[in-house]
């Protein structure tokens, strides 16, 4: 068996170069796995606002890393401490390093970045962690144990159902069943891991578990961060040249083709914006702004250079809201809400501009 020194070698080795994987496979599906429209999009698109877009993606993730693996640690500690061998466990040996503040930020930014549905898991872990320190650091003082392994989890227990109570009851009535498990079961569950397991399958039980979790939550994140949007949309409204517009006889207006570009990965045309008597609405993804040309991802994917000449007007495109999957709340609040959406400003809501839909201004 390999050490936990090597093990956590390789392990702050590949570390880094996991974020940049996401990155990079985000281009990749962004670009329809065209090599040109990719490397079009590594030349052009900030460093700096795929990273944002990473963290504000996967914040949620930090909490779910940190407390799951530190309730594992603690409890083989506990259950098996002949077992807990700092230099043969990478388990153990992330345990023994990783600070109580750590564990309390961990608690505190899942409170604000996880969705309501999510809160009674957290509650649960942070439970289990402070029952399982609180046995291992004062095992001689039966009354603290007792009231932080047994009173404060029933209490805490208690106070969650007379909360949670009408929406797992709705969750219930509306049929979905996995919202009312995720919010029924974790109260009920925190009483049971307060203290050691068995000797004998502690150590299979908590490594199966923690390489699991950790099989597991990068294919999580990875299909989380390739729906995030990386780049703004805009919608520009272009105009053909002069030179393109000729009179018919009858004083109809015709319009020649102008030199825009476009470049899909089939090497095909793919019309993505609307088009009146030369003028077009193109709504896609801004990658720059370059002395010349305006250069868009359109909706298909194909790469659109806008002479910066017959651009008219441009506008930023709002995300659309995404569809509530649920509608049970809690006390008014949304089941999928987090507590730092309700802390934060919320967006005006004002009607769409029309070019955002691909329509010209004054058009019905």
């Amino acid at each position: 068996m390999a050490g936990a020194r090597q093990a956590q070698q390789w392990l702050l080795t590949l570390l880094p170069a996991f974020p940049v994987l996401l990155l990079v496979l985000r281009l990749w599906q962004l670009s329809r796995q065209d090599m040109s429209t990719m490397l079009l999009l590594v030349q052009y698109v900030s460093p700096l606002g795929l990273l944002s877009a990473l963290l504000i993606a996967l914040v949620w993730a930090f909490p779910v890393v940190v407390l799951t693996f530190g309730v594992l640690g603690r409890l083989l500690r506990l259950s098996a401490p002949d077992r807990f061998d700092l230099e043969r466990s990478l388990l153990a040996s992330g345990t023994a390093r990783t600070p109580g503040w750590v564990l309390t930020a961990a608690v505190a930014l899942g409170a604000l970045t996880w969705q309501l549905r999510f809160l009674p898991s957290l509650l649960m872990l942070g439970l289990w962690l402070l029952a399982l320190r609180t046995r291992y650091l004062h095992p001689h003082q039966p009354t603290r144990i007792l009231l932080v392994s047994v009173a404060l989890p029933l209490a805490a227990a208690v106070l969650s159902y007379s909360i949670l109570g009408p929406a797992i009851w709705a969750a219930f009535q509306e049929g979905e069943l996995a919202l009312a498990a995720l919010l029924a079961v974790p109260p009920a569950a925190t009483v049971l891991l307060t203290g050691p397991i068995p000797g004998w399958i502690a150590p299979a039980l908590t490594h199966g578990l923690a390489f699991t979790v950790a099989a597991v939550l990068p294919v999580v994140m990875g299909a989380v961060f390739l729906r995030v949007p990386v780049l703004p949309t805009a919608a520009i409204e272009v105009v053909p040249p002069k030179s393109a517009v000729e009179t018919a006889p009858g004083g109809a207006a015709q319009t020649a083709v102008t030199d825009d570009v476009t470049v899909t990965p089939d090497g095909g045309a793919a019309p993505a914006s609307t088009q009146e008597a030369g003028r077009e609405v193109v709504v896609g993804s801004l990658i720059t702004v370059t002395d010349t040309s305006t250069i868009v991802l359109d909706q298909a994917a194909g790469v659109r250079f806008l002479p910066n000449g017959q651009v008219r007007s441009q506008v930023l495109c709002p995300q659309p809201a995404e569809v509530p999957y649920s509608l049970v709340s809690v006390r008014g609040w949304p089941i999928e809400e987090t507590a730092l959406n309700w802390m934060m400003p919320r967006r005006v809501v004002v009607d769409p501009d029309v070019r955002c839909e691909g329509r010209f201004p004054g058009s019905g």
